[in-house]
């Protein structure tokens, strides 16, 4: 008798040396769940490998395509991955990270926006001001004026985690609603 027709006969297997039959009952299916188990960590430590390279590399070109080639995945599979593990896409994360290292650079107050947006790998103003506004909930040229005001005698560690951006559009509107 084959495993699978055990399987299929209730779990018992073919006659071991006894001449008994060999319980089969719950080993196939501990083992598939072992090795989804196995893959599933496997695939955690490829999107914490994206996620440390977003980190390092946030001012260089990054694209979802170079990301996955790195860690052996497709496109579509890293980024549906990488939204189940961190809550937003592989994209939206680079970009929170440009905008919490834009948001520093403005603090400094001795880049002009257009500089702090190249410096952080933006090649587009107007993405770059969008997405400020977005996260942070003001355009970066009127956080710039602020944020002397805010951070002043604030140790930079702190301003960091003061002013982080909000991710996934929860930034508070500023302007009067319309109903």
């Amino acid at each position: 008798m084959l495993i699978d027709d055990a399987v299929a006969a209730g779990g018992a297997g073919a006659p071991g040396p006894s001449g008994r039959g060999v319980a089969w009952r719950g080993t196939i299916s501990q083992v598939t769940s072992r090795t989804a188990e196995a893959q599933n960590l496997r695939d955690l430590a490829r999107l914490r490998r994206v996620r440390d390279r977003i980190d390092r590399e946030y001012a260089r070109p990054l694209n979802v395509e170079a990301l996955a080639c790195g860690v052996h995945m497709s496109a579509g599979h890293l980024s549906r991955e990488f939204r189940l593990a961190y809550g937003e896409s592989p994209y939206g994360y680079l970009m929170t990270r440009r905008i919490e290292r834009a948001m520093a650079l403005l603090r400094r107050g001795d880049l002009s926006v257009t500089e702090v947006c190249f410096a952080v790998g933006c090649s587009s103003l107007g993405t770059f001001s969008s997405r400020f506004t977005e996260l942070v909930g003001v355009a970066p040229s009127v956080y710039r004026r602020a944020a002397g005001r805010t951070a002043a005698g604030m140790p930079p560690c702190v301003a960091k985690q003061v002013t982080r951006p909000i991710r996934n559009r929860e930034a508070q509107v500023t302007g009067p609603r319309l109903a």
